[in-house]
């Protein structure tokens, strides 16, 4: 029998523990599952890719999710589903469509990704997103978590969907000590929450504990304790140890780069160029641009003007990008010149920009000044 009650605490279900006879681990995760799900469907925010939950939205959606905040993800979420809206369209879209739906997310790998995923799905699953979780594995871009999340959400298979969110949640609920960043922390998790979660409930219990790790249990700044259906059966909370979970690897200092960005202009045209098929922003649109900080008398050599073309240089503002492991800072000038764009690059038509040709975020600062 187990060694707590679940009572109705305000607005809330909360478990009563008793003091002498403290729940063992596995008491404790099983003991989430009523509140966690009650709160959850009293509480849970209203997003599109819920209010469908079918398989090739809920995919989309986790990918989307990653690395982007949920307000942020909604209208990409909405044109791209508008543009390919099912398994068939993504697998044959062309690259550059594909990357231009994505603009504005980052990490386009991912993108990349979720094409190569739908064309083995077309050929290998008849165009229907598998249910079964290792098969879901098996797809490009798709992890342990991002199994989870499709299995349970749009299938309602009992198998655990463990992220970020879930990871600081069950620390604290647990008092773990454990690094929520090593490969191990995380299996040893998922296998708890797999041999506790309600079988009959999965989607609603993945979704939940999401949930709160988003909202209630947030990463950045104090957590919002008293809206937690957790709150009596956290050892963290109880314990006074929210300050020190979870245990995350400190990140590596990143390496700064220092580079100019060239504004090219002729007319209506604006110079860019398609970057490398590997490695950084990979197969996207870039803005000339050069390593280090250059002069404006330097800026028509590097970048390849002959003499007596350029008709004005004008300074712009700094600006920086952070990626995983790099930050670029970088300065800007608007140069325009009186001969054609050279051949080194694609002489873009200005409206094109916002139409055709992906560019990444990096240049935003540079980009929104093109008019």
């Amino acid at each position: 029998m187990a060694m707590y009650e679940i009572r109705q605490q305000y607005d809330r279900l909360q478990v009563a523990e008793a003091q002498e006879h403290p729940l063992a681990l596995e008491e404790r995760l099983r003991a989430m599952n009523r509140p966690l799900l009650a709160w959850y469907e009293e509480r849970a925010r209203i997003l599109p890719w819920r209010e469908d939950p079918q398989p090739y939205r809920v995919w989309i959606s986790e990918i989307m999710l990653q690395q982007t905040r949920v307000e942020a993800v909604k209208p990409y979420f909405e044109r791209f589903m508008e543009a390919l809206p099912d398994v068939k369209a993504l697998a044959s879209v062309e690259e550059d469509r594909l990357l231009k739906l994505w603009e504005g997310l980052g990490y386009y790998n991912r993108a990349r990704n979720l094409q190569k995923a739908a064309q083995k799905i077309m050929e290998e699953y008849g165009g229907e997103v598998p249910s079964d979780y290792d098969a879901l594995l098996s797809l490009p871009g798709i992890g342990s978590y991002t199994a989870g999340a499709i299995s349970s959400i749009a299938f309602g298979k009992p198998v655990p969907a463990v992220d970020g969110n879930v990871l600081r949640v069950i620390s604290r609920v647990t008092a773990s000590y454990e690094d929520i960043l090593k490969a191990s922390t995380k299996k040893w998790m998922e296998e708890q929450l797999r041999a506790t979660m309600p079988g009959d409930r999965a989607s609603h219990f993945n979704q939940g504990l999401i949930e709160i790790g988003a909202i209630v249990c947030v990463p950045n700044g104090a957590p919002h304790c008293g809206e937690c259906p957790l709150e009596s059966i956290c050892l963290a909370h109880r314990q006074n140890l929210i300050g020190e979970l979870p245990v995350k690897t400190p990140p590596k200092k990143r390496r700064v780069e220092e580079r100019t960005v060239c504004i090219l202009e002729h007319g209506s045209q604006v110079a860019i160029r398609k970057r490398e098929d590997s490695g950084l922003l990979a197969s996207l649109y870039e803005l000339p641009n050069r390593e280090g900080y250059l002069k404006p008398e330097e800026v028509g050599t590097a970048f390849g003007l002959e003499d007596g073309t350029i008709v004005e240089i004008e300074p712009l503002p700094s600006a920086k990008h952070i990626f995983s492991h790099v930050e670029w800072h970088m300065i800007g000038y608007r140069v325009r010149i009186d001969s054609l764009i050279p051949d080194d690059y694609i002489a873009a038509q200005k409206d094109e920009l916002k139409r055709i040709y992906p560019l990444p975020n990096a240049f935003g600062r540079y980009t929104k000044l093109i008019k």
